[in-house]
């Protein structure tokens, strides 16, 4: 049995594995959040846009239909936990969407990139996993709490699953599974995109990678012996875990599943590149490109952490258990980008 697997060793393999399949998602399946945006609004395009909807949907389904199940404690992950403020949602939002549209990619896509030989993206992994701990720890951690504490709401409700049961009254869970369901089937719902079977299959194992994020964090958390939030992939924060741990491991940093998921993206896009011919190692031969890619890196550091969560963090996991941040900061992650592509192509940047 899966679940007879030592804590440790089973967190490892499930952030690895799914960060893996994200990373073979974004060199083979060209998954990508600025990608999705730049398709609907300047190709007329929602090929991308609808692999996300998959992705959200499929993830949602897979995990409240296993908290059904008493698989899963869906009501223990991070997003349903940690109090929301909407301001916080929407400046980090704004911001991360500026600085992912200004950088050419967002955390998720800067490892792919670095996976398939891109040394620009490698200094932009690094600046904005600096960028990150500035602003979750460091000397601008202060001021953030201040005002994500000042702008807190307390409503009594963690998600849209609770607010469909209390319309309803149907259990929480079964509420977000019919939710889930809908976000798949609106995905779903053209003929064109599921005749793109590259599209469909790349964006099911995506939501796949982020469903076996929370069930084995969640089995962990409720059955193991080592201390595990219930949480699943996202990469702002976690990739300044991972420049600490290679720093610093032998005094202690431990290897946990944000690490994990950072290698496993860079792996799979690693043996994707390969896969398709495209691994080539580049630079950045323009100074301009490479200002910008370092201030998009500390623009989304920063906003990552103030959203609490990036573009996958929020817009898939968060979306996948219904939070309320979710849709909030995912909008607010599309305005910024709008706004930062928009600047680009009429040469303001």
């Amino acid at each position: 049995m899966v679940w007879d697997i030592p804590d440790p060793l089973l967190i490892t393999l499930a952030a690895f594995g799914g960060g893996v399949l994200l990373g073979l998602a974004a060199r083979i399946g060209r998954f990508c959040t600025l990608g999705a945006i730049e398709d609907l609004l300047y190709q007329g395009s929602d090929t991308r846009l609808r692999m996300w909807g998959l992705a959200i949907g499929l993830a949602g389904v897979l995990t409240f239909g296993m908290a059904a199940l008493d698989h899963l404690a869906v009501a223990e992950n991070v997003y349903w936990l940690t109090p929301w403020s909407p301001l916080a949602s929407v400046l980090g939002g704004l911001l991360f969407g500026y600085g992912m549209s200004i950088a050419g990619n967002c955390g998720h896509g800067a490892l792919a990139r670095l996976g398939g030989g891109d040394l620009r993206a490698f200094v932009m992994v690094l600046v904005m996993g600096i960028s990150a701990y500035v602003m979750m720890s460091g000397p601008l951690a202060a001021l953030r709490v201040s005002v994500t504490e000042a702008t807190t709401v307390d409503w009594q409700i963690r998600s849209y699953a609770e607010v469909l049961a209390r319309i309803t009254g149907l259990p929480v869970i079964w509420a977000g599974l019919g939710l889930s369901a809908g976000i798949l089937v609106l995905a779903l719902g053209s003929r064109g995109f599921l005749a793109r079977r590259r599209a469909v299959f790349w964006g099911a194992m995506v939501g796949l990678a982020i469903a076996s994020g929370w069930a084995a964090t969640s089995h962990v958390s409720t059955h193991g012996f080592m201390a595990q939030p219930v949480i699943s992939h996202t990469f702002s924060a976690p990739l300044g875990d991972t420049i600490l741990y290679l720093m610093t491991a032998s005094g202690g940093t431990a290897f946990g599943f944000g690490v994990a998921s950072v290698l496993g993206v860079i792996a799979g896009a690693f043996a994707g590149s390969l896969s398709e011919g495209h691994f080539r190692w580049e630079a950045c031969e323009d100074p301009r490109e490479l200002r910008r890619q370092i201030l998009g890196g500390v623009c989304m550091g920063f906003g990552g952490v103030i959203a609490v969560g990036c573009s996958v963090g929020q817009g898939i996991s968060a979306f996948s258990v219904l939070a309320l941040s979710a849709p909030v900061t995912l909008a607010a992650i599309f305005a910024g980008a709008a706004f930062g592509l928009r600047q680009l192509i009429t040469g303001l940047a």
